[in-house]
């Protein structure tokens, strides 16, 4: 059974989807049911503005006497714009494409663990602790109540997928330290509202409810809370575990 890795690379190599294995990833696989819908649009969006009309043989005739140098320019312009697409899809220009499917991505996992929205118990110190693990991170007594912790795979690497209880609802939270945005970025994707934010140094945060008449002052001010409830480092065991005892002792 192929991985995501190993689907993603065949799928830029061709987007076809002929091989039975592939189809099979596919059908089994949120994440990457959503990458390829972008990768397939990317395509098409790309073969519509490579489609330049050329009326007539003569359109694409060198310059003489009765061509007007500004009709020429536009011609030339338009074959330009043409080959420039071309190549860069030859070379790999499109490829960067997939990466601003981040958000699409995280509501794509997300979905595909509905039983994380189901309880508003806290999660016990250990199994928090092992969620955070991999993130080298915890969280301190400012943070809001964690009532689902797991240790997921997404983009090839484990990451803490959390859901936290605040005044609006359950919020997911999914730290993602190998994953790195320039800016924030709100999204509402398939009924989840939310935000990816930068975390200098360490990675992004992305911050969604299962809604979408949430502000994105809203989501920003969760966001925000979340990130300064997180502790980063070594020393972060023992600060999660007396957060979690506080948390506990809240409910």
């Amino acid at each position: 059974m192929i991985d995501h890795e190993q689907y993603r690379r065949t799928l830029l190599t061709d987007p076809s989807l002929t091989d039975p294995e592939l189809t099979a990833h596919l059908n089994a696989c949120a994440q990457c049911r959503a990458y390829t819908d972008h990768v397939v649009g990317f395509e098409q969006r790309l073969a519509r503005a490579l489609k330049v009309s050329l009326t007539t043989g003569a359109d694409i005739l060198p310059f003489t006497r009765r061509s007007t140098p500004r009709a020429y320019s536009r011609r030339r312009f338009a074959l330009a714009a043409s080959l420039l697409l071309s190549v860069g899809v030859g070379s790999g220009f499109w490829l960067v494409a997939p990466r601003s499917t981040l958000a699409a991505e995280v509501v794509a996992h997300i979905a595909g663990e509905p039983k994380a929205w189901n309880t508003q118990v806290p999660v016990p110190g250990p199994e928090l602790l092992a969620a955070l693990k991999n993130a080298n991170m915890s969280l301190n007594s400012g943070a809001p109540a964690v009532s689902y912790a797991s240790s997921c795979n997404f983009r090839g690497h484990i990451v803490p997928h959390l859901v936290v209880q605040t005044s609006r609802g359950p919020v997911t939270v999914m730290v993602l330290v190998h994953e790195r945005v320039a800016r924030p970025k709100d999204f509402d994707e398939h009924g989840y509202r939310g935000t990816i934010v930068p975390v200098p140094n360490h990675g992004t945060l992305a911050v969604l409810m299962r809604t979408v008449d949430a502000t994105s002052a809203t989501m920003d001010a969760i966001a925000s809370q979340v990130e300064n409830a997180i502790v980063w480092g070594p020393q972060a065991g023992t600060v999660g575990e007396e957060a979690n005892h506080q948390v506990s002792a809240r409910q």
